[in-house]
């Protein structure tokens, strides 16, 4: 990561030959691909790239402390929520998408009475949880991990399934009973200590499906099961989750002090950061992005990429002329 010129301080007209790929975590395999064919392509740019929990990137951009030239967070209501009130960004391209599954290992003891409807062999065959999932993860001693909600769309994604869960088993306080087994898995790339470990430092998460089954072609015990669609967010259908989390804003002059997320379609977007030093590189990034070079690394490493990007009608108008060709207005 490299501290620069950010989003309050980088001076009109100025000019760089290093183009800064600011992105999600979930984003880091499909991205390094990219970021290698755009470096064989553009050999003269020096390509910086930062990962990390999204909204923390975005919060560290609009406080001056991050520079990102291309910013793409694994919720695109990241940017129509936060930064493009800050007027920091113009438009959303939403680019991927993909749903929320259950993960834990099969040697944990403490996820043997776990029941699954159907054989575990990815891609293939992927088991569902049976109604009966919540209460093996409120059992006594059970925890769950996940990102701050605060930090990465993640952890408020576990919190919105929570809400999700309750109303749809109709359990009263389900949401209460799994948050009291949520505990935070704080990523410090600072500190010595190692990552809390899946199966034993804690025993389910829930996380984007791609991750997941990257983590299971690596580790022969890793074990994933879908939720129901009422829950999973990974349904693009109008009124169907009716939950939302409310998160600090991002603390500059002019932003809300905080920012209600509702819940929706896991859905990943992407935006050129306003005061962009670099903006041709970065219109040529976004257009490699969303073009079939993006979709084909996006296709092996996930998250799904859409065969044509959205935006809205406003947005489109605000795009640069070389990308409205790839794009479609939602």
């Amino acid at each position: 990561m490299t501290v620069a010129l950010g989003a309050q301080s980088s001076p009109n007209g100025a000019s760089s030959d290093t183009l800064h790929v600011c992105h999600a975590g979930s984003l880091l395999a499909a991205f390094t691909q990219i970021e290698n064919d755009f470096k064989k392509q553009s050999p003269g740019v020096n390509v910086v790239d930062t990962s990390g929990g999204s909204v923390d990137l975005v919060r560290r951009f609009a406080a001056g402390r991050l520079e990102c030239d291309v910013i793409a967070p694994a919720d695109h209501l990241v940017i129509d929520t936060m930064l493009k009130p800050a007027r920091l960004v113009d438009y959303t391209i939403v680019f991927a998408t993909g749903r929320m599954v259950l993960a834990y290992v099969a040697s944990d003891p403490k996820t043997s009475a776990m029941k699954v409807s159907g054989s575990f062999d990815p891609p293939s065959s992927i088991p569902q949880v049976d109604p009966s999932w919540h209460e093996v993860l409120t059992a006594p001693g059970v925890r769950i991990s996940g990102a701050h909600p605060f930090m990465d769309p993640g952890g408020y994604r576990a919190h919105m399934i929570f809400e999700l869960a309750q109303s749809h088993y109709r359990v009263p306080a389900l949401y209460n009973s799994l948050l009291q087994h949520y505990q935070v898995n704080v990523a410090d790339p600072s500190n010595a200590t190692p990552a809390p470990v899946l199966g034993k430092d804690f025993n389910f998460q829930f996380t984007y499906e791609h991750t997941a089954a990257a983590s299971a072609r690596r580790d022969p015990s890793y074990r994933y099961a879908t939720l129901p669609v009422e829950i999973d967010l990974s349904s693009a259908k109008k009124g169907l989750y009716t939950s939302g989390v409310t998160i600090p804003g991002l603390g500059i002059q002019g932003s809300m002090a905080s920012i209600m997320i509702p819940a929706s379609q896991v859905a990943w977007g992407v935006a050129i950061a306003g005061n962009s030093r670099n903006r041709a590189n970065a219109i040529a990034f976004v257009e490699r992005l969303i073009g079939p070079a993006g979709r084909s690394a996006l296709t092996a490493n996930g998250p799904s990429p859409l065969l044509r990007v959205q935006v809205s009608r406003p947005d489109y108008q605000r795009l640069p002329e070389v990308l409205q060709p790839l794009t479609s207005v939602n």
